[in-house]
C-alpha cells in the first residue's frame, strides 16, 4: 500500500487551520507539502469560509479557487491598508458649481465574482444644473446632462439604471443611467425636495418630501401621480426612509423639535385607496434629528430625537407593525429601547446601521459605534473638523470630513463585543488653499468617491480605486 495519499490527506487536514501566507510558504518545503498547499479542495475551503457566495461558475474555466483567493484578499488587504500604490486617486473636474450630492449608479458589490476587472460609474448633481456620470477607475466622464436650474437633490436606482434629480424649483427628472436621455418630469413647485427611490417587487416609485410639509408619491419612468399626503404643514420633509420589506416609509422634518416623525404604511402611498387618506402613525418621541432602518430587521427603526431637557438627545428603537380588524387598519408603533446620548456637538447628526445590533452615529468631529441595546462598542475622533458625510458598507466605514480627508474604518468581528469597527488610515483631498474640505462620500466594494468643495465655487470629486 502506497504510503503517500495517506499522508497527503494528513497535511491538508494540517493545512485547513493555516493562512495564506503560511500555505504559500509551506508549498516550498517540498514535494507532497507542495501538491497539499496546492489542493484545490483547500482553497475552495478557504474561499467559502471568507466569502459564502463563491462560484467558479461566473468567473469561467481560467480562474482557479487559489488564484480567486489570491487576488480578493489582495484587494481587501490593499482596501485595509490604504498604503502608496495600494490605490489610484483621480480628480474628476467638470462641475462649475457645488456638488449637492452623489451615488453610484453602478457599484462593485462585495458578491460580484470578478470585482476586479469591473468599472463601476458614479453619478453626481452640482448647483451648476448638471448630472454628470463618471467611470471611477478610468478617471472619465460618462455623459452629463443639458443645463437647467441649479440641482439640489440625486439619487439612483442601480437594478435599472436609472438617475432621478430634482432643481431648486420643484422639477423632478429622471435619466437613463447608460445614456444620460432624459426619461421624464414632474414639478411639485417646492424650493427644496427630499427623494427617495425604492422598487416594490417590480414596481417602482418615488416618494419626494416637500418643503411645504407634503409627500407625494410618483410611478414609473413616466412619474405618474398616485397620492399628495400633508405631514408637517410648512415645515421641510427633510427625513425620508423605507425599511427593508419595503411596507413603511418614514417622514420626518429637523425644523421642529415638538413635531414627531411619522410612519407612513407605503401600500396605501403607491395604491391609494379612493376617499381614503393614505395610513400613517406618529412614532412616540419627541423632533427627529436623524433616523434609520435597521437594515436586517423588516420594520424596525432607530431615531434620534429630543428629550425634555433642553438640548439633551436620546436615541430610541421601535418596531412598527399593522393591526387589522373587521372594521379598522391601524398601524401600531412599540418602543422596544431607549437610552441616552452624550453628544457635545449636535449639529450634523448622521445615522447609519450595518446589521442588526449595530449602528454607527457621527456628530462634530466624532464617530461612535452602539449596539441597539445601547452599549458603546466604539468611539473615534479622527478628525479635527466636523464629519459632513458617512458611508456604510459591508467591508467599511469611510468618514468625510471639513478637515480635507476622508477616514477608512474596516468591519471586525469582537468575541465579547459582536460586529466593531477599527480604524485604519486617511486620505487626503488636497490643498486647504484650494479647498474647503470634503462633503460628499459613498463607497462600494473596492473604491470610493468623495466631492470636495472648492474656494472658488467649483466642486471636485475625487475618486479612489483599488483595483488598479
Amino acid at each position: 500500500m502506497d504510503p503517500y495519499p495517506l499522508v497527503s490527506d494528513c497535511l491538508i487536514h494540517i493545512f485547513t487551520f493555516l493562512t495564506e501566507d503560511d500555505l504559500i510558504s509551506a508549498s516550498s518545503v517540498c514535494k507532497n507539502w507542495h501538491e497539499a498547499a496546492e489542493t484545490p479542495w483547500l482553497w475552495r475551503r478557504m474561499c467559502l469560509q471568507r466569502w459564502s457566495f463563491c462560484s467558479l461558475a461566473a468567473l469561467g474555466s481560467e480562474e482557479s479557487w487559489k488564484r480567486y483567493f489570491l487576488r480578493r484578499a489582495q484587494l481587501e488587504l490593499k482596501m485595509t491598508r490604504g498604503q502608496c500604490g495600494g490605490y489610484t486617486c483621480k480628480s474628476l473636474r467638470g462641475h462649475s458649481g457645488r456638488v449637492v450630492g452623489l451615488a453610484y449608479l453602478q457599484g462593485n458589490s462585495s458578491q460580484c465574482p470578478n470585482v476586479w476587472s469591473s468599472s463601476a460609474i458614479v453619478c453626481s448633481a452640482s448647483s451648476d444644473g448638471t448630472v454628470r456620470a463618471w467611470n471611477v477607475q478610468k478617471g472619465e466622464l460618462v455623459w452629463c446632462s443639458p443645463v437647467q436650474g441649479p440641482l439640489t437633490g440625486i439619487v439612483v436606482d442601480e437594478k435599472q439604471e436609472v438617475v432621478v434629480t430634482s432643481d431648486s424649483t420643484g422639477l423632478i427628472k429622471t435619466w437613463q443611467g447608460s445614456t444620460g436621455l432624459e426619461l421624464a418630469s414632474f414639478s411639485v413647485a417646492a424650493s427644496h425636495c427630499t427623494l427617495l427611490q425604492y422598487n416594490i417587487n417590480t414596481d417602482w416609485f418615488l416618494t419626494v418630501g416637500t418643503a411645504q410639509g407634503s409627500v407625494c408619491t410618483l410611478a414609473d419612468s413616466t412619474l405618474t401621480k398616485k397620492s399628495s399626503l400633508m405631514m408637517f404643514d410648512s415645515f421641510n420633509v427633510n427625513v425620508l426612509l423605507v425599511s427593508p420589506d419595503r411596507k413603511w416609509i418614514l417622514a420626518g422634518t429637523k425644523e421642529n423639535d415638538d413635531l414627531s416623525p411619522k410612519v407612513i404604511y407605503s401600500e396605501s402611498l403607491t395604491s391609494p385607496l379612493e376617499d381614503e387618506d393614505p395610513l400613517s402613525q406618529s412614532v412616540p418621541v419627541s423632533g427627529c434629528q436623524a433616523a434609520v432602518f435597521i437594515p436586517t430587521q423588516p420594520a424596525r427603526l432607530a431615531v434620534i430625537h429630543h428629550t425634555g431637557h433642553r438640548g439633551n438627545k436620546a436615541l430610541t428603537v421601535c418596531d412598527v407593525s399593522i393591526k387589522k380588524t373587521k372594521y379598522k387598519t391601524e398601524i401600531q408603533v412599540q418602543q422596544v429601547e431607549s437610552f441616552p446620548l452624550t453628544l457635545n456637538d449636535s449639529s450634523g447628526i448622521l445615522l447609519e446601521a450595518r446589521s442588526s445590533n449595530c449602528m454607527v452615529l457621527s456628530a462634530g468631529c466624532q464617530l461612535w459605534v452602539y449596539s441597539l441595546k445601547g452599549a458603546l462598542l466604539a468611539s473615534f475622533q479622527d478628525h479635527t473638523e466636523p464629519i459632513s458625510s458617512i458611508c456604510v458598507g459591508c467591508f467599511c466605514v469611510v468618514t468625510a470630513s471639513r478637515d480635507l480627508s476622508l477616514r477608512v474604518l474596516t468591519w471586525r468581528s469582537d468575541r465579547d463585543q459582536g460586529l466593531t469597527l477599527e480604524s485604519r488610515y486617511h486620505l487626503l483631498g488636497g490643498s486647504h488653499s484650494m479647498s474647503r474640505g470634503f462633503t460628499h462620500v459613498a463607497c462600494d466594494y473596492s473604491s470610493i468617491v468623495a466631492s470636495v468643495e472648492g474656494n472658488d465655487g467649483k466642486d471636485v470629486l475625487k475618486a479612489y480605486s483599488f483595483t488598479s
